[in-house]
């Protein structure tokens, strides 16, 4: 089956619930587990599947993941054929219809063209999940399918199996049928296309607004979710940086909680995901957290239920509650506490 599918990420999807994380940053770049990407999991679910040709159609605020990315030399497709194909839309271009927008394809034609494999695998960016794509194609052959679609649990995963010639056809034909993504093809019932459903029954979670990123954060501490996403012969890749390990002092405690390099722990932390180059200070509690990479967190500090993006300073005897449903979160490179008036 190697080689035989396309990989297409539709990365311009923006989700005003997520607003809060997302407005300097694309959503396929939102940072979850500590060092990964909402992108890394479909991408490495493709490259897992022997896809050697992954284009990439980000929108929204794409720097971060284009230094994310890079030359995709950490998806072994920094390649001198096929590889990583990177296509940003035009600033003039309407909002993405769907997933799957044949506006956003219909300007890089040639990439299809060009493109030597059979068969095409148009996904979002914003599943979390680990799933092999064989397994989709040898149903889809085997069934004589013109377009399956992966569920989970009955809903579409908005991941979609199509033969190239055929997504071609929709694409260059947009105008006269009415369609504009592939979900306009999934839902009109008067086309003569077989469509074939492909059940995926492991963990999949769709990242669509804040309370449940922070949900599915909270299900990946969980051993059996962990299980499922994290295996050792489908790893999920990412952008390696090179940081020193954690330095954990004797005035801290951590429970049930993923602690990435680079960072100093001195307070107690439960139940919550600390990203890179963290600083944690004396006596303070830290419980269902996530604190995103370079955040410093001064000493006798209480955080629950709290989301800290980026560059965040937190001063000393500072409290800051949320609940599960609704997190308190805190934007990018702000300062909180007492330092707010220094």
């Amino acid at each position: 089956m190697l080689k035989t599918m396309l990989g297409v990420i539709d990365a311009t999807t923006y989700h005003h619930d997520l607003e809060e994380l997302i407005s300097h940053r694309t959503l396929a770049a939102l940072p979850i587990g500590g060092r990964y990407r909402l992108i890394d999991f479909v991408l490495s679910n493709m490259v897992n599947s022997g896809i050697g040709s992954v284009a990439i159609f980000p929108k929204y605020q794409y720097r971060s993941l284009m230094d994310h990315l890079g030359s995709g030399k950490n998806w072994d497709l920094d390649r001198k054929r096929d590889g990583l194909f990177f296509f940003p839309a035009s600033i003039t271009d309407g909002d993405s219809e769907g997933i799957g927008s044949f506006n956003q394809f219909a300007a890089n034609m040639d990439y299809f063209y060009r493109s030597k494999q059979e068969y095409a695998l148009v996904a979002n960016c914003f599943t979390v999940f680990n799933m092999d794509f064989n397994p989709v194609l040898i149903r889809h052959l085997t069934s004589g399918c013109d377009i399956t679609e992966i569920t989970n649990n009955g809903a579409s995963l908005e991941v979609y199996l199509i033969k190239k010639s055929l997504l071609i056809d929709l694409i260059l034909t947009r105008d006269i049928t009415g369609y504009t993504c592939m979900k306009d093809v999934m839902l009109d019932h008067n086309h003569e296309y077989k469509i074939c459903h492909y059940e995926y029954n492991g963990y999949a979670e769709k990242i669509s607004s804040i309370s449940n990123y922070f949900e599915v954060s909270r299900d990946i501490l969980n051993e059996e979710t962990w299980k499922q996403l994290f295996i050792k012969e489908r790893p999920i890749f990412t952008k390696v940086k090179d940081e020193p390990p954690t330095r954990y002092t004797s005035t801290g405690e951590v429970k049930n909680s993923m602690i990435a390099n680079g960072c100093i722990i001195e307070g107690d932390i439960e139940n919550s995901i600390i990203s890179r180059a963290v600083k944690i200070g004396k006596g303070s509690r830290l419980k269902n957290c996530i604190i995103m990479q370079k955040c410093s967190i001064g000493d006798n500090c209480v955080l629950e239920n709290v989301i800290l993006d980026k560059d965040v300073t937190v001063g000393n005897d500072t409290v800051m509650t949320g609940s599960k449903n609704t997190p308190f979160v805190v934007r990018k490179g702000t300062v909180q506490g007492a330092l707010m008036n220094s």
